[in-house]
């Protein structure tokens, strides 16, 4: 293909040659005669002409490739076209697993930090260890070349039984490593923590509804269970949602027979209906606290909506997203797919949470709105449309139109955001500084069993633990302490060191162990449930 049509200005005057030559052929057969003709034929037409009639030489299933895009987007936000090129990575973030080394990492300093080694993997039998730095893969230097962490990954995932060589530098030799890893099999795991938030109460984070969402949802939940969890928090805030069967099968598990869990409606589904729980689930006289914010989307709304139309739990936190749109992944013979909306889904009340796409909505400057609007501080701020009122099942009011509003609203916290703060974050000087910490005391604080241990008895005191990052501000990154804003992001500051060198420990499970501490959200759902307003049937509103 003719590398000057990749520009976008190339593509503009297109439409104009396909104009000129649909008035030069008008004559033609092919646009008299009206048999058979409709706008598949048009379009099949007209790339014809094109093809023969274009003044450069040109590939016209490329002109296509650029042009489905635009094509969905007509339909709605949430139907999208996806290359082929693009599809296997698309999938993996849902299906379960993928083939790769089994780390995770962050680039810190243009230098790929392995943050975590997945246990059972390649990387763990290979012997590297969590803190290594990867400097090259295989014949690539990657240490100061600034790769994009897509570009990381697709050199470190390949297929099953390839390997991978590594040069990795270790903070206890000088010396790089040299690491053969064999690719394998990696689970994509939904579940960021599980763990006792205090002793009646197991707190469980899910970070998307994938392949394998409720096995590790209710495994997880039996064994809080057995171990003596009478409470729950399901944590779903920033999940964007995945597959709706999942959400659907973790609302059953907490709700009586008979209950509504969703339905849905379309012109051309065949899976519409009402879903009910079939009175099978091992959690119905636990009580539970949904917690959402304004990114928690599509099946976590399904699952948090469920509840809430049943008076089953606590709704804690902000307005949801507001993505009542189902979609279908469809296969095309060149291995791409279109994901397209097939139907709406109601919750039991019979509400859609779907938020306006209508013509001249920006659907996708609606979260800014919020923000602008004072929605994410104040709960007055939140508009209801009051033709979209529904009720519960025992006489609640909850609307429809744009996602679901909590039972308990609690403001996002922004205390501790001062302009020093903003410097030290923007530098990324806290996961430096975490990084490198971790670095030095590695050794003393993998002794610690989980995060609360290693904070409570592996750390300094929270004034020296905040001097030494200040003083490494200045001497790493050159910026000048101002204790007046040093002061007043204290808290953040000594909650984000903490809960960071917990995760380069202890994982992400070690990271929410500790944040949650100090989290105004979690805070607010454990004093609901402590004083019962959790408990079935839900009859307050707030």
């Amino acid at each position: 293909m003719n590398k000057r049509l990749k520009s976008p200005a190339v593509w503009m005057p297109l439409a104009l040659a396909v104009a000129l030559v649909a008035g030069m052929w008008i004559g033609k057969s092919v646009l008299t005669s009206r048999a058979g003709w409709d706008s598949r034929t048009k379009l099949d037409t007209i790339l014809d002409m094109i093809s023969d009639n274009y003044v450069d030489e040109i590939d016209t299933d490329s002109i296509l490739e650029a042009t489905l895009p635009s094509l969905l987007s007509q339909l709605d936000p949430h139907s999208v076209y996806i290359p082929a090129s693009d599809l296997q990575s698309v999938n993996e973030e849902l299906e379960g697993s993928f083939s790769g080394i089994g780390i995770s990492f962050n680039m810190m300093g243009d230098t790929i930090n392995i943050l975590e080694i997945i246990s059972g993997g390649p990387s763990e039998r290979a012997g590297l260890l969590p803190g290594d730095r990867i400097v090259t893969i295989d014949d690539s230097i990657v240490a100061g070349q600034k790769w994009p962490n897509s570009k990381v990954m697709k050199h470190l995932r390949g297929p099953k039984g390839t390997v991978v060589n590594l040069g990795v530098k270790r903070h206890t030799t000088d010396e790089l490593l040299s690491f053969e890893v064999t690719r394998d099999d990696i689970p994509v795991t939904s579940i960021d923590a599980a763990y006792f938030i205090d002793d009646d109460t197991g707190l469980v984070k899910i970070n998307k509804f994938g392949a394998t969402t409720f096995s590790e949802f209710l495994t997880n939940m039996i064994t809080l269970k057995a171990q003596g969890a009478k409470r729950f928090i399901i944590d779903l805030r920033g999940n964007t949602g995945g597959f709706m069967d999942h959400a659907v099968l973790m609302a059953n598990e907490f709700l009586p027979a008979g209950s509504p869990i969703v339905s849905m409606k379309g012109e051309h589904t065949k899976r519409g209906g009402l879903t009910v729980a079939d009175g099978s689930g091992s959690l119905k006289d636990a009580q539970v606290v949904v917690l959402i914010d304004e990114i928690s989307a599509s099946a976590s709304e399904i699952f948090a909506g469920a509840l809430q139309d049943n008076d089953r739990g606590l709704i804690v936190g902000r307005r949801s997203f507001g993505k009542g749109l189902v979609q279908n992944q469809f296969q095309l013979p060149d291995s791409s797919a279109l994901r397209l909306t097939i139907a709406r889904y109601y919750t039991p009340s019979g509400r859609c949470i779907q938020k306006t796409y209508a013509p001249g909505v920006d659907y996708e400057r609606e979260l800014l709105n919020r923000y602008e609007h004072g929605e994410l501080y104040s709960a007055d701020s939140i508009h209801q449309d009051k033709s979209l009122a529904y009720e519960t099942v025992h006489g609640r009011t909850v609307y429809g139109g744009g996602g679901i509003t909590p039972d308990l609203f609690v403001p996002n916290d922004s205390s501790g955001i001062t302009s020093w703060y903003i410097n030290v974050v923007n530098a990324g000087l806290i996961q430096k500084f975490t990084f490198d910490y971790t670095d030095r005391n590695r050794d003393q604080l993998s002794a610690s069993s989980d995060g609360i241990d290693l904070v409570d008895n592996y750390l300094p005191d929270d004034d020296t633990l905040l001097s030494e990052f200040v003083a490494y501000t200045r001497n790493e990154g050159g910026i000048t302490p101002r204790w007046y804003y040093i002061n007043l992001s204290r808290d953040l500051l000594v909650n984000q060191l903490k809960a960071l060198i917990a995760r380069n420990i202890h994982g992400v499970q070690g990271y929410y162990e500790v944040w949650n501490l100090t989290d105004p959200t979690v805070d607010a759902a454990l004093n609901a449930l402590r004083e019962g307003r959790a408990a079935f049937p839900i009859n307050n509103n707030e």
